[in-house]
């Protein structure tokens, strides 16, 4: 893994997380508690900071990153972040599932208990509202989550990413 400070600015971990080796986090990174970071995934704090709550798992070939001087990211608790997404100077707030290949822009809010599916691209500042599905390029509310979907897809997936981690731990 790559863990490199940036203009006086190293990044920052919480107990128990797991960086694939070659993950790369770079800069003003705040990483919590029982996170992962997995293959080709790059965290890149140089330009504005990236503060990540815990229980979040970054996928493979995933991209967080923000604008300069203008658009930070913040990520809440018990996030996914699927394979090859792209999270750019936005705010995820907490138990949020960002489909593989969805991208989330600059100044977009994605309120807790959503689901941003696979592919879709949330355009600059977007708000998606607590419980609801956002799917479609440009990205649109298509339904209201219901338990299920809350404990079934965004819960399960935090809780198995743990799982994972700790078979290459």
């Amino acid at each position: 893994m790559i863990i490199k400070e940036l203009n006086g600015k190293d990044p920052q971990f919480g107990k128990d997380c797991f960086f694939a080796e070659n993950s790369v986090i770079v800069g003003d990174v705040t990483l919590g508690e029982q996170c992962s970071v997995w293959y080709n995934a790059v965290i890149r704090g140089d330009v504005h900071y990236i503060k990540i709550g815990n229980k979040v798992n970054i996928q493979d070939g995933a991209v967080i990153h923000a604008t300069y001087q203008k658009s930070p990211t913040n990520i809440g608790n018990n996030v996914s972040i699927g394979h090859n997404a792209l999270v750019h100077g936005c705010t995820i707030k907490d138990n949020v599932l960002i489909g593989m290949g969805a991208i989330v822009m600059d100044d977009c809010v994605v309120e807790s208990n959503s689901i941003i599916a696979a592919g879709a691209v949330l355009t600059k500042g977007s708000i998606v509202p607590s419980g609801t599905v956002f799917a479609g390029m440009p990205a649109k509310k298509i339904k209201d989550i219901d338990q299920d979907l809350i404990s079934g897809e965004i819960n399960r997936i935090a809780d198995n990413y743990i799982k994972y981690a700790g078979w290459y731990k």
